[in-house]
């Protein structure tokens, strides 16, 4: 009995320190989206921020970016346009693939993207920053070092997202309407490409999308962050935080994704 008293104890710690830990992330959720539409955080220093990490987040990784979601198009755009020439529906090949390609794979996979790259530096910088007490020097220098360091990056990671997901988009489109037109789309009418891309980007969809990029955006970026201000400040737990902070970030970029699906094709 004491054995199960023990794991029942356990087991109720647990929950009870995830809670904390989703609590953690939604308070301060909270405070950046705040800040970001506060014009008291925008000045020469966090202006300096925001770019450097949208140089690191975006303009670092673009070619390889780029080169990635031309291949991964390709590819798909493929596989697809073959499956709808098997059941005799490949007229509706292109709209198959924005749909699916353009619509879900591209932002999703542009989330993830960010996240393996940018995600874990972040998690990483922050904890080591409270290590050194970097944020508490910043504090007793009369410097809110949420404003300076945190919602900069919050606001870089996010329009880096937003900003990738637009080239994988172009991208995308364009390669898709390359394969869909047998590698010759200068003998496929303008009109036919255009008429696709106003059926299947109406202001839903693009409301749909812009939307889920923004909170990819969001996550990519306050997930780690959250779970690093939170960790203990000593050296064996930051690759602990940054573990944690990455698997909180999958759960909820999944979850956004369900979640817009839900909404976009079954409510």
């Amino acid at each position: 009995m004491s054995a199960i008293g023990d794991f029942l104890v356990r087991r109720t710690l647990g929950f009870e320190a995830r809670l904390r830990a989703w609590g953690n992330v939604a308070r301060f959720t909270g405070a950046a989206v705040s800040g970001v539409f506060s014009r008291d955080t925008y000045n020469s220093a966090t202006r300096e921020v925001i770019a450097r990490q949208i140089y690191f987040t975006a303009w670092q990784i673009l070619g390889g970016y780029t080169a990635f979601a031309a291949v991964l198009s390709l590819v798909v755009t493929h596989i697809l346009a073959n499956a709808a020439r098997d059941v005799g529906l490949y007229d509706y090949a292109l709209e198959f693939t924005f749909r699916l390609l353009v619509l879900e794979i591209v932002p999703l996979l542009t989330a993830l993207f960010v996240a393996l790259r940018t995600g874990a530096a972040i998690s990483t910088e922050v904890s080591i920053m409270r290590i050194r007490n970097e944020m508490g020097a910043l504090e007793q220098a009369g410097i809110d070092p949420m404003k300076l360091e945190l919602i900069p990056r919050v606001i870089g990671g996010t329009v880096s997202v937003l900003c990738l997901t637009v080239i994988g988009v172009t991208v995308s489109v364009l390669c898709a309407h390359f394969v869909i037109t047998g590698y010759r789309p200068w003998n496929a009418p303008s009109a036919d490409l255009q008429l696709m891309i106003g059926k299947v980007f109406d202001p839903a969809a693009m409301a749909a999308l812009w939307s889920k990029a923004f909170l990819f955006g969001l996550a990519v970026t306050v997930i780690p962050i959250a779970e690093a201000i939170h960790a203990p400040r000593q050296v064996h737990f930051a690759p602990i935080a940054v573990l944690h902070g990455m698997v909180r970030l999958f759960l909820v970029i999944m979850l956004i994704e369900v979640g817009m699906l839900v909404i976009r094709y079954i409510a």
